[in-house]
């Protein structure tokens, strides 16, 4: 899983370098508009991806193919229905993306290009969120590693022969990530199918109990991700207004926590696959073991990230930058980079942890009272020191997370609800 997860940032760079040689700026800026459109919706669907792992690796724990084959379909069928209505709402999307970004009329044009061919890879996109958590659930990282470097490896091609060699120009690269995601869908769908047995779906698997489960699950992690967004977006933005170094400088930063959540979501995903298997065998004694393992495979990588962001911190700040006021301004907050992993280890594993057990509530209750209570009166009584005063926010937002969650685990492992909440 940390290999596929860094198949995703090398593709970006590719993206970026291809456009990045065009007649004119204008149209990387513009392809880039239209690209955070439609991410920023798929990352507020990444709990299509969570609830699918969760619910498949119960259903193996379970060890009955039926059950298997159920929380397959149920969370295609959602990834399917959404994809759709991203699609029917594409226009609504498109002019509310452009009104608040507000481009000029150039790089507009060129967004409205870009976002207009990339749009009809949200069913794909969105079922691939689904597939891959699936197939996670079901300890399939293999086939996920595979799916994900070969649509990768094709996306990046294509990017090259329709760009370079065709001229397609921005549609060509909206167009290649189209058939990239299209090509992972069917890799992974076969892969899927196989796994089941090509077992056919049955009409009671979406009755009334069953759609009540997967709105209040789906919906809980939903109010999760936007609480997680609504934070990272305040610290965005609220850099920006501090200036252009900044937000150059927050730029910069944020590349940090990308090299540690490839590391720390790697064990993530592990867990969740782990702990749903212990959760659908109704063992908790497993997930408390599976916990445990996974706490400290996750504190190791949080030590080796902090060491290496002590020894060769500004050697990776002078990688990403050779402006040297913008490096002079970063090295102030090497400290706080070295401090970050061994902070945020905590809340990656136990939302593993909590995707394994299902627990989309306590999920998002932990998330709002981290974010309602911590990241924002933090940031208030700081908010004198600058830019700075942001990372602090966030740093005690990311400790209260993993507290919040530990605390609730552990308690109701102490009044032996673990598993029966789960059900």
């Amino acid at each position: 899983m940390i290999l596929a997860n860094i198949t995703t940032p090398l593709l970006g760079l590719v993206d970026t370098a291809v456009m990045g040689h065009m007649d004119s700026s204008a149209q990387l800026a513009g392809a880039s508009i239209g690209a955070l459109m439609l991410t920023q919706i798929y990352w507020v669907c990444g709990f299509l991806r969570m609830s699918a792992t969760g619910m498949s690796a119960q259903a193996r724990g379970e060890q009955h193919s039926a059950a298997i084959a159920k929380s397959f379909y149920q969370t295609s069928a959602i990834a399917l229905l959404l994809g759709l209505i991203i699609l029917l709402c594409q226009s609504g999307i498109l002019t509310a993306g452009l009104w608040l970004a507000s481009p000029a009329t150039d790089v507009a044009l060129f967004s409205r290009e870009y976002f207009n061919t990339r749009v009809w890879g949200a069913p794909a996109a969105l079922l691939n969120m689904a597939l891959i958590g699936w197939l996670v659930g079901q300890q399939k990282t293999t086939a996920v590693l595979v799916v994900q470097v070969i649509g990768n490896l094709l996306n990046a091609g294509l990017d090259i022969l329709l760009v370079w060699w065709l001229d397609w120009g921005v549609s060509g690269v909206a167009f290649a990530s189209v058939v990239a995601e299209y090509s992972m869908m069917l890799m992974a769908l076969v892969v899927a199918l196989r796994q089941i047995d090509w077992h056919s779906p049955q009409l009671e698997w979406f009755d009334k109990t069953a759609r009540k489960f997967l709105m209040k699950l789906n919906g809980d992690m939903l109010v999760r991700n936007l609480a997680l967004q609504l934070c990272l977006a305040f610290l965005t933005i609220q850099g920006a207004r501090y200036g252009q170094t900044a937000t150059a400088v927050n730029a910069i930063l944020m590349q940090f926590f990308v090299l540690i959540a490839l590391g720390l979501d790697g064990i993530a995903y592990a867990v969740e696959a782990t702990v749903g298997e212990a959760a659908g065998a109704k063992s908790r004694r497993g997930v408390l073991i599976q916990t445990r393992r996974g706490l400290g495979w996750s504190a190791v990588f949080a030590v080796i990230y902090s060491v290496v962001f002590y020894c060769f911190g500004e050697a990776i700040v002078n990688l990403l930058t050779d402006i040297r006021p913008l490096q002079v301004a970063a090295y102030e907050y090497l400290p706080m980079m070295t401090a970050l992993p061994l902070v945020a280890h905590w809340c990656f594993l136990y939302d593993g942890v909590f995707v394994g057990l299902t627990q989309g509530r306590a999920m998002r209750n932990t998330m709002i009272v981290s974010a309602a209570l911590v990241f924002f009166p933090v940031w208030y009584v700081t908010q004198a020191q600058g830019n700075p005063a942001l990372w602090w926010a966030l740093l005690a937002f990311l400790l209260a997370r993993g507290v919040t969650l530990g605390g609730v685990l552990y308690w109701q492992q102490g009044r032996g609800k673990l598993i029966s909440s789960a059900d």
